[in-house]
């Protein structure tokens, strides 16, 4: 199975990518993840709706056909450690890639949120961009890490 985070914004600071860097070479060959990053639509005179479009063209072309998606929303069901392991095992069971998409500044486009397969929530704070993409995948390892009954999770 493969994860692929898809995360609205190129640039991030030097150490979110270092961080991003030292938890994706810690999955096995089993589990493997990638992020896509998309480019940003420059906000300029353009209204809202035209940048979430433009915004979801890029981020449907980045996800690959068959794959399940998973967008992390404010609005989305809170998740636990506990509960996004057994999300992680559910999905593993399911034998679909999954698509985990994380929007840009203004969010995600209303029917692109909607007619994702789930919505989930990391946090009720407001987090930047970089720290999501770090607090993803350390929580994806950190549920790995319970599944796999590896020491990483402790309670």
């Amino acid at each position: 199975m493969k994860l692929w985070i898809v995360a609205v914004g190129q640039r991030v600071p030097d150490w979110a990518q270092s961080a991003w860097d030292d938890y994706a070479k810690r999955f096995t060959p089993e589990l493997k993840v990638e992020l896509k990053a998309v480019k940003t639509e420059p906000r300029g005179s353009k209204t809202l709706d035209t940048l979430l479009a433009a915004e979801r063209e890029r981020i449907e072309a980045a996800i690959p056909k068959g794959t399940r998606i998973v967008v992390l929303d404010e609005r989305g069901s809170p998740v636990s450690t506990k509960a996004l392991a057994q999300r992680l095992t559910d999905w593993q069971l399911g034998g679909d890639d999954i698509a985990l998409i994380i929007g840009g500044p203004d969010g995600l486009e209303p029917g692109f949120r909607q007619a994702a397969h789930e919505r989930i929530r990391l946090s009720d704070l407001t987090l930047p961009h970089a720290m999501v993409r770090v607090l993803l995948i350390e929580q994806l390892y950190r549920a790995w890490s319970v599944n796999a009954g590896h020491p990483y999770h402790r309670e």
